[in-house]
């Protein structure tokens, strides 16, 4: 095997079974500092663990396998409920099959295990997914044959992109830093808006710093995030040292305005200019060298609240938006940080001097709608004592809480705990009855952690409706015995899932609730969450779809 493929093999292989993360920071900077720019751009963009465009499905695959190998259907899907990874799973049936499944000619590139990460991801793998029917089946057995049983894994993941190792992002911009001795902000910057792999780029990514190298892009700043609040720590700091703004329920994003265009970043670090098109025009407005942080909020002009996230999400991921999508959705960028001015980075200033300019630069926009950017309101508390209080307000204006930030706090990039605080709302809670239940998959194949919930009707006669799914909020010992009783009292099987009798009821929460015509109770909750198991409570005494209603009427501007 070349060099380069080992290593790479060797890197998966040691993060695989390390824990601590200096050592893991360690072992990318290694490997990132003693391989080839175009293999490390490769290494790096999986690592990154971005989406890709597969190559083949993990379905496909399996019936490559399947087919080939004379294996039975039942057996496949057991395995693959078992480990939960297609690839995993072909990786280990594979030797059990190999000697009985013959290899085809292809006219593929010759298979050299000794070939380069890039050759790979270049040129074999690309190739393979270009083929159909007979043709890529025979490519596929083809490569399983000519490459060694411990890359089996590695490759299959490489097909079906679907490569995970484990690492964050920034663990990964710490080694780099570490590697090309390197400022890690710097190399959060350079990573802000996506990696495309080539051996320019990661030259590019591990060169020294440029003067003004961010203000000549499109690129944003790396976002920073808040934490949840620590009341302890906030509570030796006088309230006056602190600035109150609402936390606005929209999608975070950094609106730029640079020589080079206007750009409209969501802090997924997607380019989302075409979903909001009104917004990159209204920007071109700002003067160049201009770079907002804010809220992407749906909102009509004059309204004292915005619209709810729902219809935010009318938005999303369009290319194109009609006149009648901007019509019932407007849309508004609530400003709450000014990062750039004039081509100056401001980050490192205090707060209220930042967001005193950014009072200027707004209260100067020449637009016909400039109404479109918009100043997040801030106050200052009097004493913690308000503090509930104020947060307590915030569903009235159609807000998720509070966000707390230090007057003198700079901008820095990812989680730092101590400038900025969120104090989010209690969430929404209906109490609810497990309708139907469902294997997880990985370490939780063999248990149910999948679960459908149901709202009593208002019919004469009522009957259980299912209104949301929920994956998380029990511990392992709640896991085990609520998977006991699935097992116990199921009444029907439907593939995967199950049916169970209408007896235990658990709280659920969330974030938000609005009518929707998709779903069979007429409602959808936002990120639906176990909080409780009511052992104290009958199924006949759960909620009924007319109390999820009235959550929804008692928002502001509710419509049904």
């Amino acid at each position: 095997m070349h060099a380069f493929m080992k290593a790479f093999q060797a890197l998966f292989d040691r993060l695989d079974r390390m824990n601590g993360t200096n050592a893991k920071v360690t072992a990318l900077a290694e490997h990132f500092r003693s391989t080839p720019a175009a293999d490390g751009a490769w290494a790096l963009q999986l690592l990154l663990g971005k989406r890709r465009r597969r190559l083949i499905t993990g379905r496909r695959l399996r019936d490559i396998l399947r087919d080939r190998g004379g294996l039975p259907e039942w057996l496949i899907a057991d395995c693959h409920g078992q480990v939960g990874d297609s690839a995993e799973t072909i990786s280990l049936l594979w030797p059990a099959v190999k000697d009985r499944i013959q290899g085809q000619a292809t006219d593929l590139p010759s298979i050299n295990p000794e070939q380069p990460l890039h050759w790979w991801m270049e040129t074999l793998l690309p190739a393979i997914g270009a083929l159909k029917d007979d043709e890529q089946a025979d490519a596929v057995i083809h490569l399983w044959h000519a490459v060694p049983d411990e890359l089996h894994f590695i490759v299959n993941k490489l097909l079906t992109g679907g490569f995970r190792v484990g690492v964050s992002t920034g663990l990964i911009s710490r080694a780099l830093a570490t590697a090309f001795e390197l400022e890690d902000t710097l190399v959060v910057q350079r990573l802000m808006g996506g990696f495309t792999p080539s051996a320019a780029a990661f030259l590019a990514l591990s060169r020294p710093e440029a003067p003004e190298e961010q203000q000549s892009s499109g690129v944003p700043y790396p976002f920073f995030l808040a934490s949840p609040l620590e009341p302890e720590r906030l509570v030796e700091t006088p309230a006056s040292d602190w600035r109150v703004e609402w936390k606005w329920d929209g999608i975070r994003g950094q609106l730029i305005h640079r020589g080079t265009g206007v750009y409209l970043w969501s802090r997924g670090e997607e380019l989302v200019n075409d979903s909001f098109p009104e917004l990159v025009d209204v920007a071109a407005a700002l003067p160049q060298g201009t770079v907002l942080d804010g809220e992407v909020i749906c909102w009509r002009e004059g309204d004292e609240t915005p619209l709810g996230f729902d219809q935010l999400q009318r938005r999303l991921g369009r290319k194109t938006v009609g006149s009648t999508l901007k019509r019932e959705c407007p849309m508004r960028f609530v400003a709450y940080d000014l990062l750039e001015r004039s081509n100056t980075d401001i980050r490192q200033r205090p707060l209220h001097e930042r967001q005193h300019q950014l009072d200027d630069v707004l209260n100067h926009v020449d637009h016909g709608e400039a109404w479109r950017l918009h100043r997040s309101p801030s106050w200052v508390l009097q004493s913690w004592g308000e503090l509930d209080q104020q947060r307590n307000n915030a569903r009235e204006v159609r807000a998720e809480g509070l966000m707390l930030k230090n007057i003198d706090s700079p901008y820095l990039s990812g989680r730092k705990r101590g400038h900025w605080w969120k104090h989010k709302l209690e969430p929404m809670t209906l109490d609810a009855v497990l309708l139907y239940a469902q294997a997880g998959s990985g370490r939780r194949a063999n248990l149910f952690t999948d679960y459908t919930f149901g709202l009593w009707s208002d019919a004469a006669e009522p009957q259980l409706v299912s209104f949301a799914k929920a994956y998380s909020g029990l511990n392992d010992e709640e896991i085990l015995e609520l998977d006991r009783w699935i097992r116990r009292n199921t009444l029907q099987r439907f593939g995967p899932a199950r049916s169970v009798k209408a007896e235990l009821v658990f709280e659920i929460g969330f974030e938000g609730i609005h009518p929707s015509k998709r779903h069979k109770s007429g409602i959808a909750v936002r990120f639906p969450r176990i909080l409780r198991w009511r052992r104290d409570k009958p199924a006949d005494e759960a909620d009924r779809i007319q109390t999820a209603l009235s959550l929804i009427r008692d928002q502001p501007e509710a419509s049904l």
